[in-house]
């Protein structure tokens, strides 16, 4: 199961700080818990101050159940350490189910 995940941050610097930094550490963490990140974006023309990620959860997984694990674990801790959570002002996440001629699956 993929999941759209679209953060928007309070300004340009904390995005690059979010990207660049912190959600560059999730990769090792959510592999740890069975999600797979496809791909980690920003938005070009810059002025949503947002990152975009492709996540994909194991067929099994409860995605919401699972993000609470991540999120309460030790290592998501040190993911964020040094960041204000104040500048994430919105998260919005949408599961997406492929199409039968998607090239992901």
């Amino acid at each position: 199961m993929f999941q759209l995940r679209i953060y928007t941050l309070r300004s340009p610097e904390a995005l690059r700080q979010y990207a660049d930094v912190h959600w560059a550490r999730h990769l090792v963490t959510f592999g740890a818990f069975g999600v797979t990140t496809h791909g980690v974006w920003t938005e070009r023309d810059g002025e949503g101050n947002r990152l975009i990620a492709l996540v994909a959860y194991p067929p099994d997984a409860d995605p919401d159940e699972t993000t609470r694990r991540v999120m309460a674990s030790t290592e998501f801790a040190t993911d964020m350490a040094g960041f204000d959570v104040a500048d994430i002002v919105d998260v919005q996440t949408t599961l997406l189910a492929p199409t039968t001629f998607s090239p992901i699956h």
